[in-house]
């Protein structure tokens, strides 16, 4: 949003610097991004004649000028193709910095002749105009005039609005909060009424009313279109806008003057003489949306939910509501007749619409933030006072179809809270007038008072909103800076036992070679559905993508189509992880924090091809995890054939404590999975629920050091046992079984063969496993290993196994 200083004293009596009012715009809440002070760079320029101009003496296309300036005659050698005798434009002297061309002017010979400055074009002044030759100004202006008061140069203030604050989308509302600072007072310029000499031939009809819920016209006929004063025309050029005539130009003004956008139609352009506020529908023959050329030259498709302008009886669409008007009934010089149109569409319609469409004009750019339906007579008044002083003609009465939205609710105030909840200071009275001049209504002297927003100030909905009004309008800096007393810090620190967990397995997992992954904790729905999510409870209402429209419900799809990206481009050998939450409902308890890894083993292709090696890896690294996490993986149970679809059936398992607490899942993904998110296999991981991992028990103190380290004197020493078990018994089992049978003597079992075929009855097979026994007192005897080894085969045959004969 631009405005220029001229443009705000219109509103605002004050005499402060133009640095005094952004200072002021800063501390009342509006981000000032820069002022523009293209006077100041305009300084060293004047108005200047050209007395006689020949031609150079040894160049054809050069002339020597003698030129009457500020500083006298000069004599200054020219290329412009139109300089000439009598010519009045402007002058840059030596010293003079150049803005279009980046340079300071120099006194230096030109083919043999010294030019004494510089006759200047538009462009090289960055001006807006005619840049074929040297500017043409006419000869009314006096030499000497300073080339800022010819172009109306003045300090122009570009600062960002706020989405909540569409009043300061005029400048009338900008003052208004200025003044409440008191830097300056309020001009109210109500605009005056305008009698209509006849009843308005066009009618209006609302057949969407949730669109476009008030429609106010007026028509004004015998006007006279063309250029408007030039008092206007550089008002939009200092702010960016290009003039493009006196009807256009005041819709354009008042836009940005009092954030009420208009429109006007030319009557002779019309068909019928009723206006319809309808949606947005599609053809008959094809069903495809109807279509508008809108005034920027564009066809734009307006479908359902959109708000579409029509005359014919409703039949063709001639503008798109709060949005752009069609090029079929712009206005242009031959125009005589016009409807100017004053309407409030809804925010959330308009804004969709100019989202869909990607149009983002100056009217919906307002609309969508929400107009003030108070001044929508208003404004049409004003719009007709200036229309009848530019461009003549006669009013007819106004048409008002449709009833306003309510304005914003009154509710309870006590202005004490200013004081309590931000700590200024200033009283009842002080808080009350503040409102006041901010345009709140305040009724009432008890402890509370009742304050209504003004119609401009919809955002504006409780008691903490009139608080930071206050504070804002006072001044961030008056507020107090007293500290926040000190918190001890708990003895046991900030970070809970999940926190860190999560910081634990962070650091274990990229010790152990996987990298971190940060990814959506959204997903598809068909590839949610993969991993036993994509029901109606977790899709999302207004996903920011169409691929992600549904809540996760596992990190491990995320991850493999992470992988198979990294393989697309050269590194299919990959390792990761990823920390964060998965969701298996819409309650707050159906949220669980996951650590999830995933190894894609493709390494270099070799002779022996693939291996298990990849996956027991990845369980010892699982393990590993889960023992720096606390959990008690000794009593862990390793249960295969219950884990989901998601995992390959042969090569999965799950480790849990007792059938009712899952701890963790791990093994192959399953080929099926990786073929739907196009990722080439195989690949492993596992997932574990962090809050199912139950927390360590607290260590007793006993005040005592530790004792040294157990260090065994004795050499251990290893037997070997296979057994044939039951197809369906774990390996896992069986050695925690054996491992139970002397814990002093028994230090480690290892599974090292597992065999099935010829020799072992079907439905069965043999583990062999190593046990390692590690001697603490004396040497034990071949008696004594007899015995231990009797009680491992006892322990073994709990499960149904028997030694391999």
């Amino acid at each position: 949003m631009k405005f220029t200083l001229s443009w705000l004293k219109e509103h605002l009596e004050t005499d402060a610097s133009i640095s005094a009012l952004a200072d002021a715009m800063t501390m009342a809440g509006l981000e000032v991004e820069k002022v523009l002070d293209s006077a100041a760079a305009l300084e060293p320029f004047s108005v200047a004649r050209i007395v006689s101009a020949e031609r150079h003496p040894n160049a054809d296309r050069l002339q020597v000028c003698q030129v009457e300036t500020v500083d006298g005659i000069k004599e200054i050698v020219c290329g412009a193709p139109n300089a000439r005798t009598g010519l009045v434009t402007i002058y840059a002297p030596i010293g003079a910095w150049v803005p279009g061309l980046g340079v300071t002017l120099v006194e230096k010979p030109v083919r043999g002749v010294i030019s004494n400055g510089m006759l200047c074009s538009a462009s090289e002044l960055e001006q807006a105009g005619d840049n074929h030759g040297i500017l043409d100004l006419p000869e009314t202006w006096a030499v000497g005039t300073p080339a800022a008061e010819v172009f109306a140069a003045e300090p122009v203030i570009d600062f960002e609005v706020t989405p909540n604050r569409p009043d300061w989308l005029g400048v009338s509302g900008i003052a208004r909060d200025l003044a409440a600072t008191g830097i300056g007072r309020f001009i109210d310029r109500t605009p005056a009424p305008v009698k209509g000499a006849f009843p308005c031939p066009v009618s209006i009809r609302l057949e969407a009313p949730e669109l476009c819920p008030v429609f106010a016209g007026r028509v004004i006929r015998g006007v006279k279109n063309g250029p408007s004063p030039r008092w206007l025309q550089d008002r939009l050029k200092a702010i960016g806008l290009r003039p493009i005539n006196a009807l256009v130009d005041v819709t354009n003004l008042i836009t940005h003057d009092r954030a009420r956008p208009l429109h006007v139609y030319d009557m002779a352009k019309l068909s019928g003489d009723v206006i319809v506020a309808r949606h947005g529908q599609a053809a008959k023959e094809s069903g495809e949306p109807e279509h508008l050329i809108a005034l920027d030259g564009k066809t734009y498709a307006a479908a359902q939910g959109m708000c579409v302008i029509a005359d014919a009886g409703g039949e063709r669409p001639i503008g798109l509501g709060g949005v752009m008007g069609g090029e079929s009934t712009g206005c242009d010089e031959a125009t005589t007749d016009v409807f100017i149109e004053s309407a409030w569409f809804d925010p959330l319609a308009t804004a969709q619409t100019g989202r869909v469409l990607t149009i983002n004009s100056d009217a919906q750019y307002r609309f969508a933030r929400g107009v003030d339906p108070a001044f929508m007579v208003p404004g049409l008044e004003l719009a007709t006072g200036l229309i009848l002083d530019m461009c003549g003609g006669e009013a007819s009465e106004i048409t008002v179809t449709g009833e306003a939205p309510a304005g914003p609710a009154a509710f309870d105030f006590d202005p004490e809270q200013v004081c309590r909840l931000s700590g200024l200071a200033i009283g009842r009275e002080g808080v009350v007038d503040v409102l006041c001049r901010l345009g709140f209504e305040v009724e009432g002297h008890g402890v509370t008072v009742r304050v209504t927003p003004p119609s401009w100030r919809r955002d504006v909905e409780g008691p903490a909103d009139l608080v930071e009004e206050v504070a804002r309008i006072v001044g961030y800096d008056q507020l107090p800076t007293t500290p926040l007393p000190d918190v001890a810090r708990a003895a046991s620190g900030v970070l809970d036992t999940r926190q860190k967990r999560v910081r634990v397995a962070r650091r274990a997992l990229a010790a152990m070679g996987y990298a971190e992954a940060l990814t959506w904790s959204f997903t598809r729905r068909d590839k949610a559905a993969l991993f036993g999510g994509g029901d109606e409870r977790l899709v999302l209402e207004n996903p920011i993508a169409s691929d992600l429209d549904c809540m996760r419900p596992a990190i491990l799809p995320n991850l493999i189509e992470a992988a198979a990206r990294n393989a697309a481009r050269g590194h299919p050998d990959v390792a990761l992880f990823e920390i964060g939450p998965i969701y298996q409902g819409d309650g707050p308890g159906d949220q669980r924090t996951v650590i999830a890894g995933l190894i894609a083993p493709h390494g270099p292709r070799h002779w022996s091809g693939a291996s298990e090696d990849a996956l027991m890896m990845l369980k010892a690294d699982l393990l590993a995890l889960l023992d720096e996490l606390g959990a008690p993986v000794a009593s862990m149970q390793l249960v295969q054939g219950q884990n989901p679809e998601w995992w390959h059936p042969g090569r999965s398992a799950r480790l849990q404590l007792g059938p009712k607490t899952m701890i963790a899942h791990f093994g192959a993904l399953h080929p099926r999975v990786l073929k739907v998110l196009d990722a080439d296999g195989p690949m492993i991981g596992f997932e574990i629920v962090l809050e199912s991992v139950p927390e360590p028990r607290a260590a007793k103190t006993t005040g005592k050091s530790r004792g040294p380290a157990d260090l065994p004197a004795l050499m251990r020493l290893t037997r070997d046992f296979a057994f044939v078990v039951d197809e369906a018994v774990a390996a896992g089992d069986l050695t925690r079984a054996v491992a139970g049978a002397d814990k002093t003597l028994i230090q480690d079992v290892r599974v090292f063969d597992v065999y099935r075929g010829q020799g072992v009855g079907e439905g069965h097979k043999s583990v062999a496993i190593e046990v390692v026994i590690q001697p603490r007192e004396t040497t034990l005897t071949d008696k004594d290993i007899e015995a231990l080894s009797a009680r491992v085969v006892a322990a073994a045959a709990k499960l149904g196994a028997n030694l391999r004969s």
